[in-house]
């Protein structure tokens, strides 16, 4: 019996070594997005360390974590093994910021206003009006949206939130248990809209062109000058970047080990001819992140830019879009809202720009949002995805998106005057986003 008592803890122990030495080399990366996501997860979303770790930090490698939660601080460390430890500090208004080297000097913040609104939803802070619109069939709605959420016992589908608006009004909206209207949710890559959206304003105010070159000092003296600002929100901008979460890649070491998220794709070299080679790069839009911060005299009005002329505008009031070290909007990656207030963001652009009688951002930038990207099949827009090219061949083909990591999607389909937002776990076509999507619309006419 000892024999074989010993001969399992040898086993054990081998296991254990073969899985730190095949993931060492990973290590900084798997604490640090632990640390990160547990660190948002609980100080930012208000949520518990038991769903963090089942729902968001549930997949290998990142489940072999260990996380400690200091309540006092504010703050998480995370550890395999006791090795690589890895920490995030929540400061208020900026979220949590993963901190590389351990320095948590970080005093920076935007100014931000939240006024009370005396209308209903979405202009304002009152319950929106009791409606019923002749052209849904509520029950066929309602069955369309329960199917998007599993059954008690099932972990398929993952999905945390849904809500449907047709002409400004919510007609649908579920939550999965532990999730509610005020809970905040975590877009991943749908805060790169965001970034084009303020790029929108900019426009606006005649302060950027989209054909403009020259973009960075660092590029005056090489090919890179010629990329153009449109290039860069198109995915268009020939830079080298490899865009893969399931190793030691450009974007995992961005996200994880970067202090300035902003120079990393600034430094790489031109490997196609721009406007040739479409390549989706997180790198690119925490680029354009830098580009905004650029136009700007003092840190202090960039990051307050963002919140005062668009986000706070239309109401996201719930709205965090988290910083690395350095003070930059991770624009890429990490903006935190109710599903609610990024179904307000779908209804600006459904709204070609309009909000509540004022025009944030032009119609022909909404336009430009919708034009498909050279090379990308129908695709992808500017920082928006499409389904020009028929992704979901059973939906409209004038369907934009804001699309995130791990099913994260605020839908804009202007043919049905509909936003559809939709949080979860699992992408498509794990989740059949076409089935989804035209069960939904299906059910209005």
């Amino acid at each position: 019996m000892k024999k074989i008592l010993k001969l399992g803890l040898i086993l054990l122990l081998a296991v254990i070594v073969g899985i730190v030495v095949y993931n060492y080399p990973r290590l900084n990366i798997i604490t640090g997005f632990s640390a990160k996501s547990v660190c948002s997860c609980t100080f930012e979303a208000d949520r518990d360390i038991v769903s963090i770790e089942a729902g968001d930090n549930g997949f290998s490698p990142i489940n072999l974590a260990k996380n400690v939660i200091d309540a006092k601080e504010k703050s998480v460390t995370s550890t395999v093994f006791g090795l690589k430890p890895r920490k995030a500090i929540y400061k208020e208004g900026i979220g949590c910021v993963l901190l590389p080297n351990g320095d948590e000097n970080v005093k920076f913040k935007p100014n931000r206003k939240s006024i009370t609104i005396n209308k209903p939803y979405p202009y304002g802070n009152l319950s929106q009006k009791d409606t019923l619109f002749s052209a849904v069939n509520y029950a066929a709605l309602n069955t369309a949206v329960a199917n998007a959420f599993d059954k008690p016992g099932d972990t398929i589908e993952r999905t945390r939130a849904v809500v449907v608006v047709y002409k400004n009004q919510i007609i649908a909206e579920k939550y999965a248990p532990g999730f509610t209207n005020e809970s905040k949710l975590l877009g991943w890559s749908m805060t790169k809209s965001i970034a084009s959206a303020v790029l929108g304003i900019l426009e606006k105010q005649g302060k950027i062109n989209v054909n403009a070159t020259n973009l960075f000092p660092e590029w005056e003296n090489d090919e890179r000058s010629k990329i153009s600002l449109n290039n860069l929100l198109q995915m268009n901008s020939g830079l080298e970047w490899v865009e893969d979460y399931n190793t030691i890649s450009d974007v995992t070491k961005m996200l994880f080990l970067a202090e300035d998220m902003t120079k990393i794709q600034l430094e790489k070299p031109l490997i196609s001819k721009p406007n040739e080679s479409w390549n989706y790069s997180s790198g690119t839009t925490n680029l354009l992140s830098g580009f905004i911060r650029n136009q700007f005299k003092t840190h202090q009005e960039y990051l307050d830019f963002w919140y005062t002329e668009l986000i706070d505008k239309i109401g996201m009031n719930s709205m965090v879009i988290e910083t690395d070290i350095s003070g930059n909007y991770i624009a890429s990656s990490y903006g935190w809202a109710t599903a609610r207030d990024w179904a307000k963001f779908g209804l600006l652009y459904l709204n070609e720009g309009n909000w509540n009688g004022e025009q944030i951002l032009n119609k022909s930038w909404v336009d430009y949002t919708k034009t498909p990207t050279n090379t990308s099949n129908g695709e992808y827009g500017a920082q928006f995805w499409l389904n020009a090219g028929g992704v979901y061949p059973n939906v409209p083909k004038d369907l934009f998106s804001c699309n995130g990591y791990q099913g994260q999607h605020v839908f804009i389909i202007p043919s049905k005057d509909v936003v559809v937002v939709k949080f979860g776990l699992t992408e498509h076509p794990d989740f059949n986003l076409d089935t989804f999507l035209s069960e939904i619309l299906g059910a209005i006419q």
